[in-house]
């Protein structure tokens, strides 16, 4: 979108700045720009004063990546010799995508970047931040941002601010969170931030392989957005738990307490939504609306999705958490009917309920698919990304309404990292649904999502197997040159070519 004026005069404009003392910058015809044919056509001639916060903030594009190749759950469920519909019943889960020894997080990551700067038309010097969230780590001290950087070395902008953050499922909200909080900041110079997220979701052969999976999103941040990231409203929960956690350096297996790790998330699931409601409810009161907040005034949900079924229930939960709430709720008629005998639970003692989870699973199931179930389209079929789960969900949700049926609205998000951290927060679509607009192009852009989906390869299970061992076999290995074919990628993927002897990896593009 920027065309990045030269470095000496942008020097000397933030120095005036400073010396006038005139903070934040921004640019000032940057509502004009976001209306162009593309995110790199529109230029910034200066920067001006402004006493206010840079305008909505928020997502202005959107990109994903995901594996070309599949196996069917119930495929799998035979071959693991288990009973039938416990990985597609059970879990909610139809496909899984997973990555051959070509693929690694930095060619994950390099693959969703690339896509995202030439379907927008960027130019790399008109990014100023870019963050990277994952918990798939290759070396304990190089992040994946810097093996990013070669795809700026031609434009030779090196003036690119972030590294990587992890935190399990985590890392990409907080890389969000951290990009936002650089556009609103004293430290903006005027360019986008680009997020990414990416992992590789690998289970060792047992009950957890189903909830694998494997991909990237991209985001680009910034002003003007067609999906704002609303203010002051972020409930977050922070607590030291052994959940789910990858302590073996040597493996890419985690070690995993199921039980433990559902019970957490829907404890964090409780406690954010408690601080996001009072947090909404004191800015209500503050413009004269005086009313509880409940899960009817998000119009979407979103959820970090380890496997589909946990996010119907997730859906139930926060209709439990309103029930609790609310002063006289009706149990004869309406939304709470039947429900009169869980009115004196306690949240902390409903965690293995099984008769709780059931009675608001079966209430809230007209919520689940009106809001939630739209946006599980790539959760079911390409499994959890971790880091990038949540914004997989964001994207099936866009590709699956017109840029009407979306305007205005509030997306609710919950994200979920072992060890653990967790946040709720909201985003409002813009009103501006015209062709052409901001929300128009987003929505656009995600609308071959399903067709993408169907382009992908069928892997029976056995081979399937195979490729996990050859993976299980090779990842840590040196000298090396990952074996089997790489024409199943899709056109325009990056790809491992090589790991020398020092542990450097080499990557190739597939020509588009």
């Amino acid at each position: 979108m920027f065309r990045l004026f030269s470095q000496t005069r942008r020097c000397l404009q933030v120095k005036r700045a400073l010396q006038r003392q005139e903070w934040p910058l921004r640019p000032a015809h940057l509502t004009a720009a976001a209306q162009q044919a593309s995110f790199s056509t529109a230029s910034v001639e200066h920067l001006s004063r402004s006493d206010s916060w840079p305008k909505d903030v928020g997502i202005l594009a959107l990109e994903v990546y995901f594996p070309s190749q599949y196996v069917e759950q119930v495929e799998l469920e035979k071959y693991d010799g288990v009973e039938a519909g416990k990985y597609t019943l059970g879990l909610g889960q139809k496909q899984m995508g997973f990555c051959s020894a070509h693929e690694d997080i930095n060619s994950l990551c390099l693959t969703v970047l690339q896509r995202l700067v030439e379907r927008s038309r960027l130019s790399w010097d008109s990014i100023g931040r870019l963050e990277v969230g994952t918990e798939t780590i290759i070396d304990k001290s190089k992040a994946v941002k810097t093996v990013l950087m070669q795809l700026f070395q031609d434009s030779g902008n090196t003036d690119v601010e972030g590294i990587d953050t992890t935190n399990a499922c985590y890392g990409g909200t907080a890389s969000l969170f951290n990009s936002a909080d650089w556009v609103e900041s004293s430290s903006w110079d005027g360019r986008y931030a680009v997020v990414v997220c990416g992992d590789i979701a690998v289970y060792a052969t047992g009950n957890a392989r189903p909830t694998g999976g494997a991909g990237a999103v991209a985001m680009l941040v910034g002003p003007e957005a067609p999906l704002v990231l609303e203010r002051g409203v972020r409930g977050t929960h922070m607590e030291h738990v052994y959940d789910f956690y990858k302590p073996d350096l040597a493996s890419e297996y985690p070690m995993v307490d199921g039980k433990l790790s559902i019970q957490c998330y829907f404890r964090a699931l409780d406690q954010c939504y408690s601080v996001y409601r009072k947090k909404i409810q004191s800015q209500w009161q503050k413009v004269g609306v005086d009313k509880p907040f409940t899960l009817e005034d998000f119009q979407f949900m979103i959820f970090h999705t380890p496997f589909c079924k946990l996010v119907q229930k997730s859906v139930g939960r926060i209709m439990l958490n309103d029930f609790l709430a609310a002063p006289n709720p009706d149990t004869q008629s309406g939304l709470y009917k039947g429900l009169q005998a869980f009115r004196g639970v306690k949240l902390e003692d409903t965690y293995s309920d099984k008769d709780v989870e059931k009675a608001f699973q079966k209430a809230s199931l007209e919520m689940f698919s009106q809001k939630t179930k739209p946006s599980l389209l790539l959760s079911s079929r390409n499994g959890n990304m971790y880091t990038p789960s949540m914004y997989g969900c964001l994207a099936s949700l866009l590709a699956q309404y017109s840029a009407q049926q979306l305007a205005g609205s509030r997306i609710g998000a919950f994200s979920y990292g072992s060890g653990l951290a967790a946040s709720l927060f909201s985003m409002r679509v813009s009103q501006d649904a015209a062709p052409g607009s901001p929300l128009d192009k987003l929505v656009s852009s995600l609308s071959d999502l399903q067709t993408r989906l169907d382009a992908r390869k069928h892997v029976p299970p056995e081979e399937f197997a195979e490729i996990m061992k050859q993976r299980e076999e090779s990842h840590h290995l040196v000298n090396h040159t990952p074996q089997g074919s790489k024409d199943d990628l899709f056109p325009g993927t990056w790809y491992l070519e090589r790991v020398d002897d020092k542990h450097r990896r080499q990557y190739a593009r597939r020509p588009l």
